[in-house]
């Protein structure tokens, strides 16, 4: 994670970003609200100045310009500078234009030999099915997500203890001086989560408090934007599936305890994983009339947010939750590593259940997640084993918390 010239710190995806501005097809940002994709625009701005590359930043505040992009498209090529290569033009809260998807549909189809878009929208806008069908083969979408723990330090300026990191997972032996401080980092780290105004808070108060403006605030945005009519009921789901982290999403059941139709607990479970806020993953059978479960798992993206839902931020060792805040831990490190499509669980209609299956990947295997080594039984996955002996299976556990925990980690 490197450090701007304005002082801010770029995340892993400004690399990714900055790669693609080479690429024909638009590159759409998409996220939960509060991640920093308007810091990275600006960041992509800084980069295209310092390498010479014509840019523009396209302020839809600037009544002028939202009145001149809402018209037509066309009116865009006002804005371009004389250049001999293209210009990349960078547009901020794309959604707020008349027709947004027909808009980049007409630059791209007509101009995209002179201009390049890189957008950030709502996740209100990319839920709209027209997005997805009028763009087909002329985006790529870049996800955003709140920050890993490599972030998490860089941002609170701890790069000694990344460096120490970096050492742990080189060194098969290496003991660390800093194992203590890494593990204080870390349980902040999970127990706050991973939005960039709430690391860079030192005040744990005032963590909470800018945690509950999230969760009241800017989630109530994303309510409105995708016309959801029962607000209430839709935020007691949200808490519900927040303390059912790791569990099987049962809509016959939520729709009874929450009074509302099954079709509404669909709509609003897809506007809640539009918008960034959970994680559906999908059962992984190759046996289907012995393996079918068809109810998907939940997690949360952010555990600070989960944490805010249920208004618990006990220390990480007195916590009844602690094995499902863990298991929501994992899940994160590997949604952003191999992708939110590609995690997968297994559980057969007896109940034998591995919580993470990574079968569509290069090095294909499964992951046992326990808070304790001591709940690690590895007969109770005998099952699994004999099914898919393709599949390695490994295990991690945080307790006891020795160097072997991250070393686990950089290996999942």
């Amino acid at each position: 994670m490197q450090k701007s010239d304005t002082g801010m710190y770029k995340r892993k995806l400004f690399n990714e970003l900055v790669v693609h501005l080479s690429k024909k097809e638009f590159s759409i940002i998409t996220g939960a609200r509060q991640t920093g994709k308007s810091t990275l625009l600006k960041q992509l701005e800084d980069h295209c100045k310092q390498n010479n590359l014509p840019v523009v930043f396209l302020n839809l505040e600037n009544r002028s310009t939202f009145s001149d992009l809402s018209q037509s498209p066309v009116n865009v090529l006002k804005y371009l500078p004389e250049a001999d290569k293209r210009v990349i033009i960078l547009i901020d809260e794309v959604q707020y234009l008349k027709d947004a998807s027909n808009f980049l549909k007409f630059l791209y189809d007509e101009h995209a030999d002179r201009l390049k878009i890189v957008a950030t929208g709502s996740s209100a806008f990319y839920i709209d099915d027209h997005f997805r069908d009028s763009l087909a083969g002329r985006k790529r979408l870049f996800v955003l997500l709140t920050c890993s723990f490599d972030e998490y330090l860089e941002i609170t300026e701890k790069a000694h203890l990344k460096d120490e990191l970096n050492e742990i997972n080189k060194k098969e032996d290496y003991k660390s001086a800093y194992l203590d401080y890494l593990r204080i980092e870390w349980e902040n780290y999970i127990l706050f989560g991973g939005y960039p105004a709430i690391i860079t808070e030192p005040d744990k108060e005032e963590k909470i408090n800018k945690l509950k403006e999230i969760r009241d605030s800017f989630v109530k945005r994303d309510i409105l934007e995708s016309g959801v009519q029962n607000e209430i009921a839709f935020y007691n789901l949200f808490r519900i599936l927040a303390d059912q982290t790791g569990s099987l999403v049962n809509v016959n059941e939520l729709s009874s305890l929450l009074r509302i139709k099954n079709e509404t607990v669909t709509s609003y479970l897809h506007i809640m994983q539009k918008c960034y806020h959970i994680a559906l993953i999908k059962p992984f059978f190759r046996n289907l009339r012995k393996e079918l479960i068809r109810m998907p798992k939940v997690f949360l993206l952010d555990t600070g947010l989960r944490n805010c839902l249920l208004n618990n931020f006990q220390p990480f060792s007195s916590r009844m939750d602690m094995g499902e805040v863990y298991e929501n831990a994992i899940f994160r490190i590997l949604a952003e590593k191999y992708g939110l499509d590609t995690v997968q669980f297994w559980r057969t209609s007896a109940g034998n259940e591995v919580d993470f299956v990574l079968a569509d990947i290069a090095n294909p295997h499964a992951i046992e997640v326990k808070y304790d080594s001591n709940q690690v039984k590895s007969g109770k996955y005998k099952r699994f084993n004999e099914a898919y002996p393709e599949i390695p299976l490994n295990f991690s556990w945080m307790n006891p918390f020795t160097e072997d925990f991250f070393r686990r980690i950089a290996s999942l």
